[in-house]
């Protein structure tokens, strides 16, 4: 009896031993230094189970964690297996959670209440999106079915919001007696309503345009890597981009037909974006900060030179830009800050009518009219020239201190539907280059900037707006884009062109 209870003490104390003995034993074989014998031990361990005093069995040993005792390496390194396993793509319902958690939380993803305004953090959600889709384009090629279900689906998931931005409306409702009354109902904002729409047709006709490109043949891209003998041509100012090749002869005449009328269709979508994008700016409130930020009148602002140059009393916009500096990118945008600030000085001198901060005495509301209408002229044309020029002062502060999640959504969709648009027209231009040095040599030059010198050569009667252009976006948003290069081999040609220059003219009134 003695006997049988010294041997039931020392098998529970040899168990308890083991207990504490294994996780070292663990870790130190883990290390590589343990011996044979160790190492049969721990063959086996994986099918040692303990029984409890109770009779029961215990946790298993990869389940067991003595308190206050570290997680042994084989331990995490199964945790981490498992964790690898449950890792798979996020559903849309998770990415679409993601995205408005982020929106909620201005960007701010401490959760301090330090992020950004909902409008700001929308507008920069969908910039982000653009870019990230987009990048840069280099190649005139269609998009990938990935990358096109993706901008799809997320633009879709970012103008959800406008949906539920909305307006009171009267309308008509009948009672149980019969009667008639007038009741007020909620309807999408009328901006939204006419503009939304318009944008996913110009996004559409975009995509259109790029898929038309499959059956392109006669020209090719060649990395800019590759041996001399096979670059082909490209302009040096866009040395970063894949050199185009084409025919020793050159685009055949239907090629080059169908090239030019894809690049009426998306400069077609590059005015209407435009105007819808310089309306909406139009209407968002001119911020504080920046209204600080000017100088006293509007002759400061513009400098002595430029005033003169506006205040003339015979005033040709043309003859006015070919008098000014335009040759870099930055003297440009100078230029459209200083117009753009004199603007802003000269409608607050005539709304306010404030005579201590006269920029000129003696100047009558109808001459400070008169140069407000020039500058915008100006601002126009500017506009048109270089469309691919960057956000002025003025349109950067609107967008980062408007409220406006309405305006910010308009803003920033047909911003970046501008500038793909652009980017797009810069690709078939660079085609055209390229087509046109392969014939004659001599047209080889550094820069080149059709887009400048193809702009809308307007009277200043026949000047058109923001919202004129924005009136007739339908008509556009009704030009077929999706014709391809075997359906354009059998084309009418006197007809298409017909066709061209009259939706030209609807664009560009003259």
């Amino acid at each position: 009896m003695v006997n049988e209870e010294n041997k039931i003490q020392k098998s529970r104390s040899f168990n308890f031993r083991k207990i504490f003995e294994i996780p070292s034993r663990l870790a130190h074989s883990i290390g590589g230094d343990s011996g044979s014998d160790e190492e049969d031990m721990d063959d086996n361990i994986g099918n040692v189970q303990f029984i409890s005093q109770g009779g029961t069995p215990s946790v298993p040993l990869e389940n067991h964690q003595m308190d206050n005792e570290p997680v042994s390496s084989l331990t995490q390194d199964a945790a981490k297996a498992g964790n690898t396993r449950k890792d798979k793509e996020p559903t849309d319902m998770e990415l679409m959670k993601e995205r408005f958690a982020k929106l909620l939380l201005g960007e701010d993803m401490s959760g301090g209440g330090k992020g950004v305004s909902s409008a700001l953090a929308l507008s920069n959600a969908i910039t982000n999106l653009a870019a990230s889709v987009f990048g840069e384009q280099s190649k005139l090629e269609p998009m990938s079915q990935k990358r096109k279900d993706r901008w799809r689906k997320e633009i879709d998931w970012l103008l959800s919001v406008t949906d539920y931005i909305v307006e009171f409306v009267p309308a008509q409702q009948k009672s149980k007696d019969g009667t008639n009354m007038e009741i007020m109902v909620t309807q999408q904002r009328r901006d939204l309503v006419m503009n939304i729409p318009a944008l996913k047709k110009l996004d559409a006709m975009l995509i259109d345009c790029l898929d038309n490109f499959k059956d392109a043949k006669e020209f090719w891209y060649v990395s800019k890597d590759a041996e001399e003998s096979e670059k082909g041509v490209q302009r040096t100012d866009k040395w970063w981009l894949p050199t185009i090749k084409v025919p020793p002869e050159g685009l055949s005449d239907a090629s080059r037909r169908w090239l030019q009328y894809q690049k009426d269709c998306v400069n077609q979508v590059l005015k209407a974006s435009m105007a819808i994008n310089a309306q909406i700016l139009a209407e968002m409130e001119v911020p504080e900060n920046y209204i600080e930020s000017l100088p006293k009148n509007g002759r400061s602002s513009l400098g002595d030179s430029i005033y003169k140059n506006i205040t003339v009393e015979f005033f040709d916009p043309e003859q006015f830009l070919s008098t000014m500096d335009m040759s870099s990118e930055h003297k440009v945008l100078d230029l459209k800050n200083r117009i753009e600030a004199s603007i802003v000085i000269w409608k607050r001198k005539m709304h306010q009518k404030d005579g201590k901060s006269s920029w000129v005495p003696a100047v009558s509301l109808e001459k400070r009219e008169l140069f407000e209408e020039r500058a915008e002229t100006i601002l126009l044309l500017l506009k048109h020239r270089f469309p691919g020029i960057p956000q002025s002062s003025l349109e950067i502060s609107k967008i980062q201190y408007n409220r406006d999640v309405g305006h910010a959504v308009l803003e920033s969709y047909s911003r970046v539907l501008e500038s793909l648009a652009n980017t797009v027209m810069s690709r078939i231009e660079d085609v055209l280059y390229a087509d046109s040095v392969t014939q004659d040599p001599s047209l080889a030059i550094a820069k080149w900037n059709p887009s400048a010198e193809s702009s809308p050569q307007q009277p200043l009667s026949g000047m058109s707006t923001p919202r004129g252009e924005t009136e007739m976006l339908s008509s556009a948003a009704e030009t077929p884009t999706s014709m391809t290069l075997s359906d354009f081999m059998g084309w009418n040609m006197e007809q298409g062109e017909g066709d061209i220059s009259k939706n030209q003219e609807t664009f560009c009134p003259r």
